[in-house]
């Protein structure tokens, strides 16, 4: 599924709401999103390639919008 997944595409939770946007895929297992979007904080933050469940036009995840940015493990500036 990683190899679908591409730079700018549009992260939502199970619930159809805005999570981020992807800057890039971190290794096989973590998707590092952009620290410029509204949601961010300022801050790169990373979620698990196992919370995806599927992609087309955006990712899809299987949690919540909510859940997903209380439990994203945040990066560097």
């Amino acid at each position: 599924m990683a190899q679908q997944i591409r730079e700018h595409m549009e992260v939502l939770g199970s619930d159809g709401q805005h999570v981020g946007v992807v800057d890039k895929i971190e290794g096989e297992e973590s998707i590092k999103l952009t620290k410029s979007d509204p949601k961010s904080d300022g801050m790169h933050h990373y979620i698990p390639m196992d919370w995806v469940d599927h992609v087309d036009a955006h990712v899809h995840l299987k949690k919540s919008s909510h859940d997903a940015r209380r439990e994203w493990k945040p990066g560097a500036n």
